[in-house]
């Protein structure tokens, strides 16, 4: 994702104008046409889908040769079929959310309507990431159309090759008021970042979301901000320790480990560490016989990425911890060429360490040992909230604890990501692994307005009576009553507890 700060001022602002006439023809488009009918936004889902199965073929492609090495079967998985399901559940259910909610139905009678309206916010505003470039954007927009509003993405400029398909493509299905899709580097994304939008959804690490968030506050613009976070992976005491170790040190692999959702640290009971180091390490050299020359197997995004992971796990090895990598006989890794690090399991590690402190994003997993279940949720609720955590174990009065006693952006037992699955199931973080959701009926929400539309045909005044003076015996009996009772009911909802019972003077 682009950072906001050292850009060149003529640039941004000369991204800034273009970015402004689009927002300006969307923004028009939307007030002039009002609220979209559910076939309207049914309609912009299916040539987002469309879209996307189309030039499946040219996407994958284009992810490919931005990665360097990125398994073909796995991106097609991951960024095309993986999601379908998803949006197919928002395309059905479009126009059950967008319905009106009626309140106070007895009212009616007498000639008051009270109900909640679903309301569009206007332009949407998208900044997607470079670890699933196509998915991560897909998803919220399809959102955003289901809740009735126009979309604008800012692609990321660290995979340009899968920016510039999308932005050649989308013309082709959209019209620029519905959709519009912007690449550029750094200038754009902070000029994107400021625009008036009505929302402002973001993916990408901690640290680059509080610059979106600063930027987005100067013009109030509500934000969704989906980061990351170092994820803990509990392996609790009546867990499979073998299967553990096998989903766990598969899921570190996922893209190479650059999944915002990828286990970062594991904690294994002091007995059962070795047998789980082996078993993880195990896994490692069966399912990777082979890594420089393996087409399928992730290389790092980039030389900054490669650099730094390789980094992170250098720090650690020169203060202590013991590093073990699972090296195919005969290569030397890691490798600066292809971009390429090892499965590597780190132990023995210490809070100083860079490895304990930051999102690893790469092929590292760290392995930290406890001997009691309290351990555990002190360690996690000590450091800033994850977007995921996972337990490996029964369903049982431990794991609940877990989930009772700690604070996360979600929870999955014994899978990678399986909290995800459920279509209609909310995706977001806490804290500084995030703000808000999306995904099913929680993503039309993000991008709605959920408005109160009030009305009377009363012949009387029913609210102004009691706001504006002088108050007549009425008003004044209404209060003393009001106030009489909510006492009454406060003193025993606290079970005898000292409540002196007065008269209010009004």
């Amino acid at each position: 994702m682009s950072t906001v700060e050292n850009l060149d001022v003529t640039t941004q602002h000369e991204s800034g104008a273009e970015l402004s006439r689009i927002l300006e023809l969307q923004r028009s488009a939307f007030l002039a046409d009002g609220f979209p009918s559910a076939r309207t936004r049914r309609g912009r889902i299916d040539r987002l889908v469309a879209l996307m199965v189309d030039n499946a073929d040219e996407f994958v492609g284009a992810l490919i040769r931005d990665f360097g090495s990125k398994s073909r079967t796995g991106t097609m998985s991951m960024e095309i079929v993986g999601i379908i399901g998803a949006l197919e559940h928002t395309r059905a259910h479009v126009a059950k959310w967008m319905r009106t909610t009626p309140l106070m139905r007895a009212a009616r009678a007498v000639g008051l309507r009270a109900e909640v309206v679903p309301s569009p916010l206007g332009v949407v505003g998208i900044i997607g990431p470079w670890n699933f470039p196509l998915h991560l954007v897909i998803m919220p927009a399809a959102a955003a159309f289901a809740a009735g509003n126009r979309v604008m993405i800012k692609m990321s400029e660290i995979t340009p090759e899968t920016a510039d398909l999308f932005a050649s493509l989308a013309p082709k299905y959209f019209d620029e008021s519905e959709l519009a899709v912007v690449t550029g580097g750094p200038e754009v994304g902070a000029a994107f970042s400021s625009l008036p939008l009505d929302h402002l959804f973001f993916t990408g690490s901690t640290s680059v979301g509080k610059r979106i968030h600063a930027a987005a506050a100067q013009n109030l613009v509500p934000v969704t901000l989906e980061l990351g976070g170092k994820n803990p992976v509990v392996v609790g005491p009546r867990a499979d320790v073998e299967r553990a170790a096998e989903r766990v040190g598969l899921g570190r692999m996922v893209n190479g480990g650059q999944v915002c959702i990828c286990p970062d640290y594991v904690m294994v009971h002091e007995r059962e560490a070795e047998r789980f180091s082996t078993a993880v390490l195990s896994t490692w050299r069966r399912r990777f016989p082979t890594v420089v020359e393996n087409p399928e197997y992730p290389s790092c995004v980039n030389a900054a990425n490669f650099d730094r992971v390789v980094g992170l796990i250098d720090d650690a090895r020169s203060r202590g911890a013991h590093v073990q990598v699972a090296v195919p006989s005969g290569e030397q890794l890691p490798d600066a060429s292809t971009r390429k690090v090892p499965p590597t399991l780190i132990s023995n590690v210490s809070d100083d360490m860079r490895i304990t402190q930051e999102e690893i994003f790469g092929p590292a997993l760290v392995l930290i040992t406890y001997r009691e279940l309290t351990e555990v949720v002190d360690y996690v609720n000590r450091r800033p909230s994850p977007l995921v955590a996972y337990w490996f174990g029964p369903d049982d009065d431990d794991f609940r604890r877990f989930v009772r006693s700690t604070r996360t952006g979600g929870v999955a037992r014994n899978e990678f990501g399986i909290h995800m699955l459920p279509s209609a199931a909310p995706f977001g973080g806490v804290g500084n692994s995030g703000m808000g959701a999306y995904h099913g009926r929680a993503g039309f929400d993000t991008f709605s307005h959920h408005r109160s539309v009030v009305g009377t045909d009363l012949p009387f005044m029913l609210t102004t009576s009691s706001a504006v003076p002088p108050f007549g015996w009425v008003p004044r009996a209404i209060v003393s009553l009001t106030m009489r009772i909510a006492r009454r009911r406060s003193g025993k909802r606290l079970r005898g507890k000292h409540t002196v019972l007065t008269t209010v003077r009004v």
